[in-house]
């Protein structure tokens, strides 16, 4: 299973945003720095409509929702590359979640403590994206030591990657992350043994108050972090208030419905921010139902239908023998699977057909 990754400097809401999305008290979420010392990890079931919608066709009530796994990571403080705070272990943690959820403190509050003394957003994102920019400067030098004598003896496919962490290095010390470099594919390829911290899929969350989430991004700490990361990063911003988000996992549905009116807003940012990270961690979503239950399966952007099929069974994979596929919306729109079938809706496909989200499939098997 996939992981994301929730960073920021200590005191920011990364433990409360944790604790909110897998629904308990798991994580310490303490007023004070370094209460997250060992991760915490929690699987977070993905919302989607899409499986009440064929449960509905299929008339079955089992719905099995897909997950993925979230990581509340230690806070991190400027100089962590040269191992302050809990820097190293912080660094470490990061270098196994395959993307980041950056959260970011968007509030005031006497209360809980800053470790930078006052509220700067922007400050904020820099402090922890110069620290993993230093560590993957550093990482970037060991790799280039470990291939100079390939380099110096000519061998072509090491003279190529160290052309390409020249490329890196340079955009790394303008102070720009990996993931804003054009690389190509081939690029990519020639560096995979060299896995670079900035390189990873980012998602930022402003962090606001409860008195001002209906605002969102009319907030101006939330306006300022999304403008940045836009123009500076590229990446998607969400304006979430943990602390609230927390709060609402003790109050029954209706409860919680009615304080969220009280607020001015309709829905929880939870499952924005959910169903972004899914997508950023590069997941496809298809679906399966028998006369038990309907299910929501994950799959990379680019597997096939046999490695799709072994998801359900090794033997689906070993005995694959066609799929039949159709997209969720048309079978919602038939009505029934016969009707599907009458007008034409469902394909025959063979194992290399690329699943594609939303696909419902039948996998036909001969075990």
């Amino acid at each position: 299973m996939l992981r994301a990754g929730i960073i920021g400097l200590p005191n920011v809401g990364k433990s409360t945003l944790f604790n909110a999305l897998i629904r308990s008290r798991k994580a310490p979420a303490e007023n004070y720095p370094f209460c997250t010392i060992d991760p915490n990890i929690g699987i977070v079931q993905i919302p989607d409509d899409r499986l009440k919608q064929i449960s509905a066709v299929a008339k079955v009530n089992t719905l099995i929702p897909t997950a993925i796994e979230f990581v509340d990571i230690a806070g991190l403080v400027k100089g962590a590359s040269k191992g302050e705070g809990l820097g190293n272990k912080f660094l470490s943690h990061i270098r196994e979640v395959d993307a980041i959820v950056h959260v970011v403190r968007c509030f005031e509050d006497p209360d809980i403590a800053h470790v930078t003394g006052n509220i700067d957003p922007i400050r904020d994102i820099e402090i922890v994206n110069y620290e993993l920019i230093i560590a993957d400067i550093e990482l970037l030098h060991k790799r280039k030591e470990k291939i100079y004598k390939e380099v110096k003896h000519g061998e072509k496919h090491a003279i190529a990657e160290d052309q390409i962490l020249n490329k890196i290095e340079a955009h790394l010390n303008s102070g720009k992350p990996v993931l804003t470099l054009n690389l190509s594919k081939e690029e990519r390829e020639l560096i995979k043994n060299c896995p670079f911290l900035t390189d990873k899929p980012s998602i930022y969350v402003a962090n606001l108050k409860e008195s001002t989430i209906g605002m969102g991004f009319n907030d101006p700490y939330a306006a300022k972090v999304r403008e940045y990361v836009q123009t500076h990063i590229g990446c998607d911003t969400i304006a979430v208030c943990a602390q609230l988000e927390s709060d609402l996992i003790d109050l029954a549905p209706e409860e919680a419905a009615e304080y969220m009116k009280e607020l001015g807003i309709t829905e929880s940012s939870l499952d924005a921010l959910i169903r972004t990270t899914y997508k950023l961690l590069g997941l496809r979503t298809f679906f399966t139902f028998n006369e038990k239950e309907v299910r929501a399966w994950t799959v990379r952007s680019d597997t096939p239908a046999v490695k799709a099929a072994g998801l359900i069974h090794s033997d689906f994979e070993r005995g694959f023998v066609r799929a039949e596929v159709i997209h969720w919306d048309k079978l919602v729109s038939a009505g029934s699977v016969a009707h599907a079938r009458e007008k034409g809706y469902y394909r025959i496909e063979g194992k290399d057909y690329i699943v594609n989200d939303g696909d419902v499939i039948l996998f036909k098997v001969n075990v």
